[in-house]
């Protein structure tokens, strides 16, 4: 028989996702690439947030944090994006490494 899965399980996968996000934040020059290791960092969060929720005795706590977590995503692809829309009518490109001035 297997064994249980528990709180280090979890933990070991949060992680994973968050070292995978931050070398997608570090090694990208896309800035959409750099938008999706973001994201992984912020879901990494979020399986922290449940797995803790989960194994203690405070309840709810966690997954409502992971709530609000979901919805700070959401609105940081939306602006994200829009800036990005915004950078490449400007320049052209999405290469972070091409932007050296915030005005034209």
């Amino acid at each position: 028989m297997m064994g249980e899965i528990g709180l280090q399980h979890y933990l070991i996968v949060g992680l994973m996702l968050f070292c995978l996000g931050l070398y997608c934040v570090l090694t990208r020059r896309n800035a959409i690439g750099i938008l999706m290791g973001v994201e992984l960092i912020l879901n990494a969060a979020n399986v922290n947030y449940v797995a803790f929720s989960r194994y203690s005795a405070g309840g709810y706590d966690g997954q409502v944090f992971s709530i609000f977590v979901i919805m700070l995503a959401a609105a940081e692809a939306a602006i994200g994006l829009a800036i990005i829309l915004g950078i490449y009518r400007r320049f052209h490109a999405i290469d972070v490494s091409e932007m050296t001035t915030l005005r034209g």
